[in-house]
């Protein structure tokens, strides 16, 4: 599956392998790829979905893996869960371990849990020298002392929300920012702020799709395609051209993550 556009951009988290795109994903990706985005890293979020999200790589140049296990979810995981990640690492090394991390906002979540399979994560991270794709809604300080406590090596802090403290914390520890959908919403006022007085060496894009939707989408599914927008959003909020932001914002991810090559399978 190939487009005329020469693709440059990175989505640095994209649910492609969810099932609001059960009926039309190949057009989803075929869209993306003629927005000119080249690589879109796809997630897990627990064990269930390992092999949803390994067809959806194997199935579409340019989509690469991460595995972990999703705060969200800790009514599913299981300590055996945890063997069958690090299989899956050994059998397809990932561009990093993720989604993992923790979450304050949504209620019913045993922080102790969510503590115990973050930490568990971060230490087969550390194992095998791997970056880290982080969910931290309102708990950023808390995953910040976990990052310390284990010297991880870097990753991304998707969906980042939090303050100019935090994210130069964040920056210290050799991580990236990621920015999609959320500031681009006028409302936005301290995220909009962030985007513009963060150093561009500090941001990558992502979408989150199907979920996080751009301002112009709202209520609607979210999709890899709508980053070409983001960037140029964010091209207008820094007074900086859409090339810059995308070569720039490209070649963070590619450094952080270790992507020799966007265009790889």
């Amino acid at each position: 599956m190939t487009s005329d556009m020469p693709p440059t951009l990175i989505d640095t988290h994209c649910h492609l392998d969810a099932g609001e795109f059960a009926i039309d994903r190949d057009a989803v990706y075929l869209r993306a790829r003629a927005a000119g985005v080249a690589t879109q890293i796809i997630p897990a979020v627990s064990r269930a979905n390992f092999a949803a999200v390994e067809a959806v790589c194997r199935r579409y140049p340019g989509c690469l893996p991460a595995w972990g296990m999703h705060p969200m979810y800790i009514h599913v995981h299981q300590d055996a869960h945890l063997d069958a990640l690090r299989a899956a690492i050994a059998v397809w090394r990932p561009v990093a371990i993720g989604e993992i991390g923790l979450d304050l906002f949504a209620p019913g979540l045993d922080l102790a849990i969510q503590e115990r399979f973050f930490v568990a994560q971060l230490k087969l991270a550390r194992e095998h020298d791997l970056p880290v794709l982080l969910h931290c809604r309102r708990a950023n300080d808390q995953v910040l002392k976990q990052l310390r406590r284990f010297g991880i090596k870097g990753g991304i802090a998707h969906a980042f929300s939090g303050s100019r403290q935090q994210a130069e914390a964040y920056l210290k520890l050799g991580f990236k920012l990621g920015f999609g959908g959320a500031f681009t919403w006028t409302r936005a006022t301290n995220l909009r702020a962030l985007a513009v007085a963060l150093p561009l060496d500090a941001l990558v894009l992502e979408t989150d799709s199907p979920d996080i939707a751009p301002a112009w989408v709202g209520k609607g599914r979210n999709e890899p395609a709508e980053l070409a927008r983001i960037a140029a959003c964010l091209a207008e909020l820094r007074g900086e051209s859409p090339q810059e932001i995308i070569r720039r914002t490209s070649a963070n991810a590619r450094a952080v993550l270790f992507i020799d090559n966007p265009d790889a399978a």
